[in-house]
């Protein structure tokens, strides 16, 4: 296997290229977010022959009054984009592209760094692959992945990975160095080593995670559940999972822009954080959801039982969803097959990434929006609700005609 690109030092472009100590904080973040393969490994997620093709309408969305999410106070969409580190958003309704922004070096054809949005396509990804017939979500992750027989995920099934129900230890603390999402860093070569004892591949890092509660109970937000079910897409194809995006939903979607996923020093990629793409594509992707599955030029990529299956949820996952063992801020919500689901509706979804990554999918209005992001703190409250709270206003102003 060969990578597009490796950690090097020097210059790009005049711009000192950051050390793993510096790519993910200011000043280095948003030009990091745009560059990932300048300095690290990657693996392409192709496009195919066929682009599918946005209908462009302008409109004027950027005077929208939008309603701070809990102080008495508003501002305008576009305050609310420029106060929120945004590189670029889109709205795009029922196929058509009706507003889109493009700042600083980003280009419409610019790959962003997704971060936690990467979850979404995968597990989607894996959901194609349920429909094929070629993967059980309710069998056993070991079924697919032997390697980790032994670890904490012994005993969990494929379902737990993409409703992140396992019992598998693993603390998300992002701002706490020795949390295990900061060793997964270490093993994939994205952070400097500090802890020797971390294996130097991504799988070895998964099979020395432990268990701590039983499989099946309550939502517990894991990166690493994606990367394992990045094993699993692998262990029930026998392909790289970057290929099987690829050929199952990248060039199926029409999509206009290759991506890539970061990899570690062995080749397997970081499916929890790791995929970058360019925004249309990205609302290409969230138009499947706000279409019952359908391409922008009306072929079947999604099967519509899958996508039904995400709205709905399953039987308790509301109910897992409020037992949640960290805060979600999202009362009556629920996290079903990689997506987000912020109140009690079944009608709107988010796929969401730390420094600010957002698909927000209205099947309702027919409504997709778009950010990307450099937020200077991986997570920021006001920064999330507001965003989603801009493009849940723009999304019912259009669906009423009122834009």
């Amino acid at each position: 296997m060969t990578f597009e690109s490796g950690y090097g030092t020097g210059t790009t472009a005049g711009f000192e290229i950051p050390t793993l100590d510096q790519w993910q904080v200011a000043p280095y973040l948003e030009w990091s977010m745009q560059n990932i393969q300048s300095f690290l490994p990657v693996h392409p997620i192709h496009r195919g022959v066929r682009v599918t093709e946005f209908a462009h309408r302008p409109t004027e969305l950027e005077s929208l009054p939008v309603a701070h999410p809990w102080e008495e106070r508003s501002a305008t969409f576009a305050e609310v984009m420029q106060s929120t580190h945004t590189d670029g958003w889109l709205v795009a309704h029922r196929g058509t592209i009706v507003g889109e922004q493009y700042l600083g070096a980003l280009t419409p054809s610019t790959v962003h760094l997704l971060m936690s949005v990467s979850k979404s396509l995968t597990a989607t990804t894996a959901g194609l692959l349920a429909a094929s017939g070629e993967l059980d979500l309710e069998r056993p992750v070991t079924d697919y992945v032997p390697e980790l027989a032994g670890s904490g995920y012994t005993g969990a099934l494929v379902r737990h990975l993409v409703d992140m129900r396992t019992g598998v230890r693993f603390s998300e603390e992002y701002l706490n160095a020795d949390a295990e999402v900061r060793l997964l860093e270490e093993a994939i070569g994205w952070a400097t080593k500090r802890h020797p004892e971390v294996p130097d591949s991504l799988l070895g890092f998964l099979a020395t995670l432990g268990q701590d509660r039983p499989h099946g109970g309550a939502f517990d937000y894991k990166s690493c559940e994606t990367d394992a079910l990045g094993f699993v897409i692998q262990g029930a194809s026998g392909q790289h999972p970057a290929d099987v995006m690829s050929q199952r939903l990248w060039q199926p979607m029409g999509a206009e822009f290759d991506a890539h996923v970061g990899v570690d020093s062995v080749g397997a990629g970081m499916f929890d954080g790791g995929v970058s793409a360019a925004m249309r594509d990205l609302a290409r992707f969230g138009h499947l959801f706000v279409s019952g599955g359908a391409a922008l030029d009306g072929a079947a990529v999604l099967p519509e039982w899958w996508v039904e299956d995400t709205y709905a949820g399953g039987p308790d996952s509301r109910e897992a969803f409020a037992n949640a063992l960290e805060p979600t801020l999202m009362p009556g919500g629920m996290y079903r097959n990689g997506f987000w689901f912020p109140g009690e509706s079944s009608d709107v979804m988010l796929a969401l990434g730390i420094h600010g990554q957002m698909i927000y999918m209205n099947r309702v209005t027919g409504v997709v929006g778009v950010k990307v992001s450099s937020w200077p703190t991986p997570q920021d409250a006001e920064k999330l609700f507001w965003t989603v709270r801009a493009f849940e206003t723009a999304s019912w102003a259009l669906h009423r005609g009122e834009r």
